[in-house]
């Protein structure tokens, strides 16, 4: 591609103009941007934005999005006045309950290098005098909140303006008043952008069209997983209060407030209070029947994406509002509307190309929070191959099918709406839809009275309750600590004893829910050589274990290979962003190179696989099947088809759990049977089935990492423990240069392990590490390791942080004594693994 190629955003919204910004101060000038409004006035979601920005999120990239975006909206001026208001944000809390959630989020914030601090309710009255000082209307009274100072006002549509300047004079053309009918392509690639005054050819097109997302995807065949909803906004009348005290109409001096305890939020605009609500119900837009609004009738009152408010589903809230806020009562609602923004499923962005239209990106679903952050991951993605800052969370294509259809987004993103300031557990599943997608063993699971937890439409046992008169069995030892309230939450003792019986005897885990690729064909092998770390070229009946990597070396995912035939692989991978990232590169090399085709296929649905991992679980297979799987039979990290009752089987010599045993792959017809032989099988052995609370507690007991979670594309794999899955002397494949240069620079920190010094107190997760007294990193996986009898944690800590060095982990402002551990803990030298 040329250095500067063409390219058309649609949308001139807070997204699309930094985008342009981004794109054109990196070099790239042949840019348009189209819009269906007037430039002055889009008419889109930032047109009406109210632009309070909470920077602190539990997603470390969510807050790097929103940190950036602060940072730029304060260089971004005009006579003098950036568009950034830098008053602060205070999140109150009036429930014990949310008190210690506000601790959790200072945590984060910690984690992710945001300064904040829990003050108590005097100091939150000394930032906000209008603050009801004594009893709410039910009792509740302001307990403290969190005050972050460099949280904000932004000037979205100011800003908007500004960008559009200062591109403009950078050469980015822009057209206003100019609806796309279209995006014209030819070989798999797009070719331009229709509209009404004629075809605007493109290289690449980037769609920024906010809660049009949806809309413009379909034009190309691609789905865009949001719902536009309605969500309520209000200004009052003048408050006496804050007469003379800000500049009209906007100005602000007071923090930003949240109120979440009631869906609430709160701005000044001059000596006007702003509010807005999520406390009404979801009110999903059809956008069919979106007002047509032309641009000479355009206004702030009057615009596509400002429908009619509704005083009903307000009234609730204003009685709360007067309640926090007692100078309310002498004032009155003078305007107010229903403003439409986007929500996903799960809440993140979508960012990233269409899988099956080479140059159509998205940047969709967006809030002004995180606007110029997404802009600057999008240009690096467009200029450099990738972004700087991890898109694992936002990627278009991170939802499975069936999360995709429109009954799915709509009635997972109402929810979100509705839980958007509740107080969540991190493991917390959704209650609705389940029993998306359940594995052949599923019947048996409930009879045993399984825990389900929910993930990617899966149901995943994290424990059996069938397992709970073990409890009176396990010995003291494997007794674990009693947890504090959060960390009991969507946890069971009866875990404890699964990995007993596990490292003593033997389980069942079902490990369905992997996700699952077939790679065939003649250049299956130069696919996986090309795009892995590790040695591909091996004879049929290898495994591999091996990372794909950015271009920069970083870790996009960690796979497991296996050779079932010379043009045969099996892959295990992370999520629908390996399997789009795959096929998309299977597709380039089929047409590069015919002789060298190469299949990529999910079978995860049409396939089922059984973790029968233990001391004893040679004895269990003995009894269903006469196959070789002694050591010489069947190595560690070796596979074959066996049969097991006579249910054809591929068995591979793996175990994440740390013991002997293999995972059992059949097509789903069989998976019942199967589970039922090797149940049956193992009772006299103590079988047991065991959930994901035991496993995760082995995992880690092993040091086995969890992509997206111990290590993401922002990691190597050297600095990540994961040096050993680069072949040695393989040279070729995707990141290797920068993985040579990497390897060449001291590292600056390490992925470790910790131990906590008490042995009784959990962590569950992103928490900070403070070595020496000052915040140096963050937790990533923890568990209580059972067989180690103590709590577990990895965490990210600067490379000058050695084994036996003390460090304390923050857990809900309290400070936990833990030592950096020598890894593995359990099993160092694999005698259970390959015995």
């Amino acid at each position: 591609m040329s250095a500067s190629p063409r390219v058309v955003i649609m949308g001139a919204g807070i997204v699309g103009t930094n985008l342009a910004d981004e794109l054109s101060t990196r070099g790239w000038t042949n840019i348009t941007v189209v819009e269906q409004g007037p430039l002055e006035l889009a008419g889109g979601s930032t047109s009406h934005a109210p632009g309070l920005v909470f920077q602190t999120n539990p997603s470390k990239t969510m807050t790097e999005f929103a940190s950036y975006t602060v940072d730029k909206l304060l260089s971004l001026t005009a006579d003098g006045v950036s568009c950034f208001n830098q008053v602060g944000g205070l999140e109150l809390a009036t429930t014990e309950a949310r008190l210690e959630d506000l601790k959790r989020k200072l945590g984060y914030a910690t984690s992710w290098g945001i300064e904040g601090r829990i003050i108590d309710a005097d100091e939150c009255e000394k930032y906000y005098p209008l603050l009801n000082p004594g009893a709410l209307a039910d009792g509740r009274r302001v307990l403290g909140g969190l005050l972050v100072p460099s949280d904000g006002l932004a000037s979205a549509a100011r800003a908007v303006q500004l960008l559009i300047s200062k591109t403009r004079a950078a050469g980015v053309t822009y057209q206003g008043s100019t609806a796309v009918t279209g995006i014209e392509q030819a070989g798999g690639k797009v070719t331009g952008v229709q509209t009404a005054d004629g075809v605007i050819p493109a290289d690449i097109v980037v769609s920024c069209a906010g809660f049009w997302g949806r809309e413009v995807g379909k034009m190309v065949g691609l789905k865009v997983p949001l719902l536009p909803l309605a969500h309520q906004y209000v200004k009052t009348t003048p408050l006496d209060a804050l007469r003379g005290v800000n500049e009209l109409p906007n100005g602000a001096g007071k923090p930003i407030l949240r109120y979440q305890d009631r869906d609430l939020y709160f701005r000044e605009h001059g000596d006007r209070i702003g509010i807005g609500s999520y406390a009404h119900k979801p009110m999903p837009v059809d956008m069919n029947t979106l007002p047509k609004v032309g641009a000479e009738d355009m206004s702030d009152h009057n615009m596509p994406s400002r429908l009619d408010f509704t005083l009903e589903d307000f009234a609730p809230s204003w009685e709360d509002c007067q309640d926090l806020l007692p100078a309310l009562h002498g004032t009155r609602i003078e305007d107010g509307f229903n403003g439409i923004f986007s929500f996903t499923p799960d809440g993140g962005p979508l960012m990233g190309e269409a899988p099956d239209l080479d140059g159509f990106f998205v940047a969709e679903a967006v809030w002004v929070t995180h606007s110029a952050g997404v802009a600057k991951a999008m240009a690096e993605l467009l200029i450099e191959g990738q972004s700087r800052t991890d898109l694992h969370g936002c990627e278009l294509t991170r939802f499975e099918e069936v999360q995709t259809s429109d009954a799915y987004v709509s009635e997972t993103s109402q929810q979100n709406f509705v839980e958007i300031y509740d107080v969540l557990h991190p493991l917390q599943p959704r209650e609705s839809p389940r029993d998306l997608r359940v594995s052949p063993f599923n019947v048996r699971q409930k009879e045993l009275g399984a825990f389900f937890l929910e993930s990617a439409g899966w149901e995943r046992p994290h424990w059996f309750e069938a397992n709970r008169s073990l409890l009176s069995e396990l010995p003291v030892e494997w007794q674990a600590p009693e947890r504090d309230e959060w960390s009991a939450m969507f946890s069971s003792p009866i875990s404890a004893a699964e990995a007993w019986k596990t490292r003593t005897a033997v389980g069942l885990y079902d490990m369905t829910p992997l996700k699952r690729l077939s790679v065939v064909g003649p250049g299956a092998e130069a696919l996986l050589q090309r795009l892995s770390t590790g040695n591909i070229a091996k004879k049929p009946g290898a495994v591999t274990y091996c990372l794909l990597l950015a271009d920069d070396g970083g870790i996009r995912s960690d796979v497991t290979v296996a050779r079932l035939a010379e043009e045969e692989f099996q892959l295990g991978v992370n999520s629908n962003v390996d399997f789009d990232y795959l096929r998309v590169e299977a597709r380039q090399q089929s047409l590069a190179d015919s002789s060298q085709w190469v299949h990529v296929s999910d079978i995860t649905g049409s396939t089922c696989c059984i973790g029968l991992w233990g001391p004893l679980a040679r004895e269990v297979m003995g009894k269903v099947s006469t196959d070789d799987l002694t050591n010489d039979g069947l190595k560690y990290f070796r596979t074959k088809e066996i049969s097991v009752g006579g249910i054809p089987v591929t068995a591979m010599r793996l175990s994440y759990v740390g013991e002997l045993g293999w995972e059992l792959y059949t097509t789903a017809e069989y998976g019942l049977k199967l589970w039922d032989l090797l149940f049956e099988a193992g009772r006299e052995h103590g079988i047991i089935a065991a959930g994901r609370g035991a496993f995760n507690s082995m995992r880690l007991e092993k040091g086995y990492r969890l992509w997206g979670t111990d290590m993401t594309s922002q990691h190597q794999p050297y600095e990540s423990g994961l040096g050993f899955s680069v072949a040695k002397d393989k040279t070729g494949f995707v990141g290797a240069e920068a993985l040579v240069a990497r390897k060449e620079q001291p590292a600056a920190r390490a992925l470790r392990c910790l131990t906590v010094d008490d042995g009784t107190s959990l962590v569950l997760g992103k928490e900070p590490v403070f070595v020496g007294g000052s915040a140096a990193g963050y937790v990533t996986s923890a568990a209580y390791g059972y067989t180690v009898r103590k709590p577990i944690a990895y965490a990210w800590l600067p490379a000058s942080v050695s084994v036996g060095d003390p460090v304390e982990i923050e857990y809900f402002g309290r400070r936990v004594a833990a030592t950096v551990t020598a890894e593995p803990l359990f099993d160092p030298g694999m005698e259970r693994l390959r015995g």
